[in-house]
């Protein structure tokens, strides 16, 4: 015959093996003792060998008081077993029983009675060694204590990693009631919490048992949905005595002071550096185009996504900075940069274009007051005070601009434009640390961009003149073809004192002078003026070229502390000869028809103003299509290359197919002027001709 068994749905069902046992069960040993109706012993557990030393053969079948019970504890002990057996209830307590060592234990007891199915009564006895007890009841209460009472965010979660237990500091925390937790997972509970990585982090101590310790998480709970906490989280795989996996137990600690202060303290760095790396990049030329993109470029990405500097139009027409307090602003854009390709780049006005902002635009609110002003959470609205137009309005939305910030330029007391912040892929508005930190660096830049517009004002009068005194246009002249070119200094620095000249003589001849002032800016200038002058008068006196450069040498001395070079020479087409004179000039180049361009080899002699120096006239035929070049030593002097280097390519320059005199000129200051060059050049070629009437010959 078979028997069935029946089982509910949810419990276990029994397997081939064992289930493994609880450890706590075996923590306490629990003892099964059980006795007739008469008080013999008939059942003899394990566990009551070790708690009370008899083996089963020793102890099933006596008397229990006998074997267990001290004489002076029998009478009692007989009457609560009396009672158990009457049915009066269970029986619990403490109670000291005999060791077979001979000794006593404090054994805590459970006892019942039990009845069979021939309804004979039996009595089970549960007994655990009293001290054992004690400690883990202690432990279970220190447990339940720490947990109910403890600040720091606890909780236990099953092997599925769903919650099962939850103390009242976690449910603060997350803002969630227990009952929220139980039962479900990370995900289900806490879904706006960066789960998978919390999870993933779980499961690996789960499988390996190494703990996390203090893995940082930071978020927003419906405890405190507006702001942003970061939390300590710690993981502890749970195990039984016997080394069952129970779960994980969960430790959280909000961290969110320190989290805050680190990431100030961490800002706070950002920014010392940003301003170090500005004090460096900004300011390193007199070109304010250059500073203003500078001042852009640093501002971006750490501080903006998109950045503009605009100056006032009339600071750059030479007019005062000083505050206003109505009325619309005229801008000048020196710069903007961006942290990648954007709509709001587009809205911004364009280096160099002029632009006329009304009065309620935010950028002139920030020139007219001299104070910065901020818009954390940018509107609609706040687009159209923001923008230049309907249009450019339209592409700030597009872009996502979502915080505004301008801050004014002010140096030496004036308000000079106004250095113009967007963001917006950066999620954070900007905020007052923000505000700080740019009016430091328009602070430092301002100073930059007000050095910059002196010295451009200062540049530009030195230029002009300069080019007032240099020959506007040099006349044509008998049996010489005349090209000639000026460049200031490419890089943003002082004009020199180089010119060159072309003077008409008497006999159809042609005084052609060329001088290099050391020295910069309206000094220079001047200076080369009054040698030009006297250049012009000497040369009227039809004076031999060393005799003209003896005279300009005693001139130049009396000016004091000023040192020329110079070449002056003399062409006369009616015997196609040139007598020519240096002091202390770079060698002109011959570049005859036929023949390798070469260096004339002149008595060098030393530059005006050193004074008592003799200077020596050559003569040397010059005849059609000879060309003479004459130059500064801009044109050729480097810092990075030997002189004789520069020489050599000047000369190979000179050597390439005939063209035009003009287009020699181009072509020598396209080639050998290099980008920032810190001189300026003059450069004057002049090509022999046939003239009417004269016979002259081609050298042999």
């Amino acid at each position: 015959m078979s028997t069935t068994e029946s089982f509910p749905a949810d419990a276990a069902r029994p397997t081939g093996s064992s289930s493994e046992p609880s450890g706590l069960m075996d923590v306490l040993s629990v003892a099964a003792v059980v006795l007739d109706a008469e008080g013999r012993i008939v059942l003899w557990s394990p566990q009551a060998e070790g708690l009370f030393g008899y083996t089963a053969k020793e102890a099933l079948g006596l008397y229990a008081a006998r074997l267990l019970v001290h004489e002076q504890h029998r009478a009692l002990i007989r009457r609560l077993f009396s009672q158990v057996m009457a049915g009066e209830g269970t029986w619990a307590g403490v109670f000291p029983v005999r060791h077979k060592d001979g000794g006593t234990r404090l054994v805590e007891f459970r006892n019942m009675r039990l009845e069979d199915n021939r309804e004979g009564f039996y009595a089970l006895g549960l007994a655990t060694e009293q001290g054992t007890l004690r400690q883990v009841e202690r432990d279970l209460a220190l447990s339940t204590r720490l947990i109910s009472q403890s600040p720091i965010g606890l909780a236990v979660v099953d092997t599925d990693l769903r919650y099962v237990t939850v103390n009242p500091a976690l449910e603060r925390i997350n803002g969630l009631p227990a009952a929220e937790h139980v039962g479900r997972n990370v995900r289900e509970a806490l879904p706006f919490l960066d789960t998978a990585a919390i999870e993933t982090a779980m499961r690996k101590v789960l499988a390996t048992g190494i703990p996390i310790l203090d893995r940082e998480s930071v978020g927003h709970t419906p405890a405190d949905p507006d702001h942003e906490h970061a939390w300590s989280v710690s993981f502890y795989r749970l195990e039984s005595s016997n080394g069952k996996v129970l779960g994980l137990a969960i430790s959280v600690v909000d961290v969110t002071e320190r989290f805050l202060a680190t990431r100030e303290a961490a800002q706070a760095r950002q920014r010392l550096a940003l301003v170090a790396d500005a004090s460096i990049r900004i300011g390193t030329t007199l070109d304010l185009e250059q500073t203003a993109r500078e001042l852009a470029e640093v501002s971006v990405p750490e501080l903006a996504d998109v950045a503009a500097v605009d100056v006032l139009d009339s600071i750059l027409n030479g007019q005062s900075g000083t505050v206003i307090h109505e009325g619309p602003a005229v801008f000048r854009a020196l710069a903007v940069a961006a942290s990648h390709a954007s709509d709001a780049v587009r809205a911004a006005d364009q280096p160099g274009e002029v632009a006329r902002y009304d009065a309620d635009r935010l950028v002139t609110q920030c020139v007219n007051t001299g104070r910065p002003v901020r818009v954390s959470h940018v509107d609609s609205d706040d687009l159209t005070c923001i923008a230049r137009s309907p249009e450019a309005a339209t592409l700030l939305a597009a872009a996502g601009v979502h915080s505004y910030l301008a801050v004014p330029l002010i140096a030496r007391g004036e308000v000079l434009g106004a250095l113009d912040l967007k963001r917006t892929t950066n999620p954070h508005p900007f905020d007052a640390d923000d505000e700080v930190l740019a009016g430091e660096l328009a602070a430092r830049a301002a100073v930059c961009i007000d050095n910059a517009r002196w010295y451009r004002q200062l540049r530009n009068t030195a230029l002009t003149l300069q080019r007032s005194l240099l020959p506007q246009e040099p006349p044509e002249q008998p049996g010489l073809e005349i090209a000639y070119r000026y460049q200031p200094a490419l890089a943003a620095s002082e004009v020199g004192g180089d010119w060159f000249d072309v003077i008409p003589l008497s006999g159809d001849k042609t005084a052609l002078v060329i001088g290099d002032v050391m020295g910069s800016g309206i000094t220079a200038a001047a200076t080369m003026g009054q040698l030009r002058t006297a250049t012009r008068t000497l040369a009227e006196l039809d004076l031999d070229p060393a005799q003209v450069l003896r005279h300009l040498d005693r001139i130049t001395d009396r000016m004091g502390q000023t040192i020329t070079t110079c070449i002056y020479a003399i062409y006369d087409p009616r015997d196609a000869q040139c007598r020519i004179s240096s002091a202390g000039h770079l060698p002109p180049a011959l570049v005859r028809p036929g023949r390798a361009p070469e260096l004339l080899d002149l008595p060098t002699g030393a530059p005006l103003g050193v004074g008592d120096i003799t200077f020596h006239t050559t003569t040397l035929a010059l005849h059609p299509e000879d060309q003479l070049v004459l130059y500064t030593d801009g044109l050729v002097e480097t810092r990075d290359q030997a002189i004789d280097e520069r020489l050599d390519a000047f000369l190979a320059l000179l050597a390439q197919p005939r063209r035009s005199l003009e287009d020699t000129c181009d072509a020598l200051l396209r080639e050998l002027r290099q980008p920032g060059n810190h001189d300026d050049v003059a450069l004057l070629i002049a090509r022999a001709r046939k003239s009417p009437g004269t016979g002259a010959k081609p050298p042999a």
